[in-house]
């Protein structure tokens, strides 16, 4: 099946974009998603650069990074929108089978409810960092996640590989880099890989979610052995070498915006940018807290 998949090119030994993908344009997504940023909403899949489509609904990012040595897939979105994802990427022309590893930014029921179906219907291996395991293989939010209450259960599922900070996922030339980046929930990854595109590449970043969100009870001040990792976390995200830069949740990133060209797609500021805007969100959180303590 990989066999067929014969690439325009090749720069420097990276993944060209597969020639007879057929993504949709992108005012097809904004017609069918006017209105629409559910996490289930479906919506038709849309190249973001490269090799790399979004594969998603209206208001979640499912990528799809594709290799003549077979695919990934970082993110599932609902367990409802699975079916709408797998088809998007058989729209795409590519294979189910041909998925090789399935990741994901951070285990909460809106990004991973959909990873069960989608591992069933691909056979990948699923690739996770040691904290985010423990939820997918029990369906459940750790209790030491901000948002532990808040999410209803999801399907539990198999996680073949445990992943470190700094290790990677090798398919033939395309090489992704798992991040730990905790704080949005314990078990946050954030991803970066090169692709090349009319040949011109670039490093492109995945970062997680990065808001301090939680439960009505929970105070961040409470937990300083969380707020540490959480503020490494966006140190990390600031530092990463970035010239293009996707989130889980579009509107975190702007990205329907740039992808439309009313702002740039391409910003090596962009990670510093989000990690800085993230980082006085928390300061701001904190200050509540310790205002509403007084």
């Amino acid at each position: 099946m990989l066999a067929a998949l014969a690439l325009a090119g090749c720069i420097a030994g990276l993944p060209e974009p597969v020639s007879f993908a057929t993504p949709a344009p992108f005012s097809a997504l904004q017609e069918q998603c006017e209105g629409k940023d559910g996490w289930s909403d479906p919506a038709p899949p849309v190249r973001i650069y490269g090799n790399v489509y979004d594969v998603g609904t209206c208001g979640i990012v499912v990528l799809l990074i594709t290799s003549p040595d077979g695919h990934v897939l970082i993110d599932g979105a609902t367990a409802e929108a699975a079916p709408a994802i797998a088809a998007n990427i058989e729209r795409l022309g590519f294979a189910l089978g041909d998925v090789r590893f399935i990741a994901a930014s951070h285990e909460h029921l809106d990004h991973v409810g959909g990873l069960a179906d989608l591992q069933r219907l691909t056979g990948a291996e699923v690739v996770a960092r040691a904290p985010a395991k423990r939820v997918l293989e029990s369906g459940v939010v750790a209790p030491q996640d901000p948002q532990a209450g808040l999410h209803p259960p999801f399907t539990a599922l198999r996680v073949e590989r445990v992943i470190g900070d700094g290790e990677q996922v090798r398919l033939g030339s395309l090489v992704l880099t798992a991040h730990a980046t905790p704080g949005h929930s314990p078990g946050s990854t954030s991803w970066s890989w090169r692709s090349c595109a009319d040949a011109v590449c670039l490093m492109i970043v995945y970062a997680d979610s990065i808001s301090a969100v939680s439960s009505d009870a929970y105070r961040f001040l409470d937990h300083p052995d969380y707020v540490a990792p959480f503020r490494a976390s966006l140190d990390k995200i600031a530092a990463l070498d970035c010239d293009l830069l996707i989130t889980p949740h579009p509107g975190a990133s702007n990205l329907y915006a740039r992808l439309a060209g009313k702002a740039p797609l391409i910003d090596r500021s962009a990670c510093r940018n989000y990690a800085q805007k993230a980082r006085q969100n928390l300061d701001r959180r904190l200050a509540t807290e310790a205002a509403d303590r007084r």
